[in-house]
């Protein structure tokens, strides 16, 4: 017992030790969608259920997701991705602004932002309708100013950490990562700590060198098959092939099943199959995930990658893979891209069989490390060492594992940039990704929840200052389950100054905890002109959590505050200026909720319109020529 305390702390020790570290992650951001309806009958034009949608959810998906994982954990993250200018391109920069990534992504007008939705009834994903995919590449001027973000952002976090950032390359073939993108991250590799890379087809970043790559079983045997030149004799019933330069889809729940021709249709006994390493699967051949033959059986390269390679055709699919048809017994799906016998090669150890290719897919990666991740196996990690590591996972349902495969890589990446030893590291990304799949939607991993997962202390100031809003109802939740008194402000603060410090000290005093929501961008330009803010919400809101009277803050996009709170239900709700309580718009709903209603004044020529109002009137003056001022003697 005493050795696996020492063990939390050890690993807790680390957690605490990437705060703060500064992270850029590039690549495919989409966003994630989630419909939740119900359904009491069917309808009568078909026999399909008829939904009235109850709630709907928006989340950061894919680079977008790891970038937000990588922040919740505690790390700086900085996302650079092409976004489309629409409204799911609002969205996911709204997503970005509440989870506190700074968001330094290229607007792509006509280029529409990726977006994965679903449909479910019960908890149960019904459909999923996918928008954006490889055939929207980005125009020259495109990715000319992609690049200039990248390298900005490069300085930026360089400046603001001192040292070398990290690197997280998000690539799943949506067009992102063109080649010009990934010829210059090659060039100044050099610029980067630590490279961890996420890559549908790993083939396309050859001279990258990252610290680590972390393919999924699919994408491991399509390299090894593709750098053997593997291919299984005809009617074998496995077929793994991937004509070069076949771009990879997005993360799917695809699977497929029996070659056409390769022999009789199988039963495939449809399963639900869960990836909290990296992704969900859809319905598989076997309890453990779709399983082919062991393959060539000569020895050497080849024979090796398709015995690999039959093990690994579920999952992730390329775009051929995409285009699909079901057979006749609709329980078994072929693809043109990629098909495999469903039945074959049943309790056959992916596990053992990643553990001995780990160094050829280190070598074809030039990765120092490299994690397989095995959907509901957990994962293989292995290292310069030789040594191979595993990790197991416990299944969920699919809906729960979605993203967990950003919070392993955001874990993975924090713990090997803060020279934690492999062992560690491969412990912490696995503990990640399996506490993420407690409920539907998009998985991400607070900092603080993997402090609790191995018992380490986490007191109030635990808690981290800037927290979105699910995190918020915890937290209140908590406190107020100890008695203590809640007190919530609300307001722009472009240009924190005296004034909002004085404010936001007094209104501190009037309880146990000071909660602050905070106007996004979209919401100050729409309350005060075009011209504001003056400072982007990552700058407001990290100053305001910088100060020791605020506990934590809250980014909205709303123009008022009404849903916020009624999710704090505040003991005491705060505004500034001389009018008295009854003048707040908010007030009937504070104290319908049991609270109420106070006003602080303010202090007199500190407002952040004055201040602005001086700053543009001295640009303004004529400025005195030097050379013409004598010097004080």
């Amino acid at each position: 017992m005493a050795g696996g305390a020492a063990e939390q702390r050890r690993l807790a020790a680390v957690v605490e030790g990437w705060l703060g570290r500064p992270v850029l992650v590039v690549g495919d951001a989409m966003l994630d969608e989630w419909r939740f309806a119900e359904s009491d009958r069917l309808c009568r034009e078909a026999p399909a259920p008829v939904l009235t949608l109850r709630r709907r959810i928006s989340a950061a998906g894919g680079a977008a997701n790891t970038a937000v994982n990588v922040a919740a954990l505690g790390g700086r993250a900085v996302l650079v991705a092409p976004v489309g200018a629409d409204v799911a391109g609002d969205e996911l920069h709204d997503c970005l602004d509440r989870a506190g990534v700074w968001d330094r992504t290229v607007n792509q007008p006509g280029r529409p932002t990726p977006v994965k939705r679903r449909m479910l009834a019960g908890n149960q994903i019904l459909l999923r309708e996918d928008s954006g995919d490889a055939d929207d590449a980005l125009d020259d001027d495109g990715v000319t100013r992609l690049l200039v973000a990248l390298d900005c952002a490069t300085e930026e976090l360089r400046a603001a950490g001192g040292e070398p950032p990290t690197l997280v390359v998000c690539d799943y073939g949506l067009g992102a990562l063109p080649a010009a993108v990934r010829a210059w991250l090659v060039t100044h590799r050099e610029r980067y700590a630590t490279v961890a890379l996420d890559a549908h087809d790993l083939a396309d970043w050859r001279g990258l060198a990252p610290t680590v790559v972390t393919p999924s079983f699919a994408e491991a045997t399509r390299l090894l098959a593709r750098a053997a030149g593997a291919r299984p004799a005809p009617g074998a019933g496995l077929h793994l092939d991937h004509p070069a330069g076949d771009p990879a889809d997005g993360p799917s729940e695809l699977t497929v099943g029996v070659s056409p021709g390769g022999g009789p249709h199988q039963d495939a006994h449809r399963s639900t199959a869960t990836n909290p390493t990296g992704g969900a699967t859809g319905p598989t051949g076997s309890t453990s995930g779709a399983a082919g033959s062991t393959g060539g059986s000569g020895g050497g390269a080849a024979g090796g990658a398709a015995g690999l390679a039959g093990l690994g055709a579920t999952g992730e699919p390329t775009a051929g893979e995409g285009r699909v048809a079901m057979t006749g017994d609709g329980l078994t799906v072929t693809g043109t891209g990629v098909t495999v016998n469903a039945t074959a090669g049943e309790g056959v150890d992916r596990a053992v069989l990643a553990e001995s290719r780990l160094a050829e897919l280190r070598a074809h990666t030039g990765a120092d490390v490299v994690a397989v991740t095995l959907d509901t196996d957990g994962a293989v990690v292995g290292g310069a060492d030789g040594e191979p590591r595993r990790s197991h996972s416990t299944p969920v349902p699919a809906s729960h594992a979605v993203g967990a495969g950003d919070a392993y890589l955001a874990a993975m990446t924090l713990a090997l940039a803060a020279d934690a030893p492999l062992p560690t590291a491969a412990q912490l990304a696995q503990l990640a990704a399996t506490i993420t799949v407690s409920d539907t939607g998009t998985c991400v991993c607070r900092r603080e929840d993997l402090l609790v997962a191995l018992d380490a202390p986490v007191d109030g100031a635990g808690h981290r200052a800037l927290v979105d809003t699910g995190e918020l109802a915890a937290i209140v939740a908590e406190h107020r389950r100890a008695g203590r008194a809640i007190v919530f402000t609300n307001g722009c603060f472009d240009v924190l100054h005296r004034g909002h410090v004085r404010y936001l000290e007094q209104a501190r005093a009037l309880g146990d905890l000071l909660v602050v929501a905070v106007n996004s961008d979209g919401s100050v330009r729409r309350l005060k002109g075009p011209d504001r803010p003056v400072n982007p919400v990552e700058d407001r809101v990290a100053l305001l959590a910088a100060l020791a009277c605020v506990d934590h803050v809250v980014v909205f996009e709303e123009d008022s505050p009404a849903g916020l709170i009624e999710t704090v239900r505040p003991d005491v709700y705060v505004k500034g200026g001389d009018y008295p309580p009854e003048m707040v718009p908010e007030a009937p709903l504070v104290r319908r909720l049991g609270g109420q209603v106070r006003t602080l004044g303010y202090v007199p020529d500190r407002s952040t319109s004055a201040i602005i109002d001086r700053i543009r009137a001295h640009g303004q003056e004529p400025q005195e020529d030097p050379s013409l001022t004598s010097k004080p003697s």
